[in-house]
């Protein structure tokens, strides 16, 4: 029984990991794409991505990228070794 509770607070700890990481990736993709979107005036990247702008689209999926990874070790330090 000593086992199962052990394995069921795991289960948990890792739950509340997940959902720990999901909200600071959700506040943090918006607020990534809300800095790059100020910082490009001229473009409107949105309105680029729904002409096909592949160029745009590559942009965005690395700055995507890039926010996940700083949210992953922002969470997790030990991930970063």
């Amino acid at each position: 029984m000593a086992y199962f509770k052990m394995v069921m607070l795991q289960y948990l700890v890792t739950v509340g990991w997940a959902v720990a990481g999901a909200i600071s990736m959700g506040v943090g993709l918006g607020v990534a794409l809300k800095v790059f979107t100020a910082l490009t005036p001229k473009l409107e990247e949105m309105e680029e991505l729904r002409k096909g702008n592949l160029a745009v689209a590559i942009v965005l999926a690395a700055v995507i990228l890039a926010m996940g990874a700083v949210v992953a070790v922002t969470i997790l330090p030990e991930a970063a070794r």
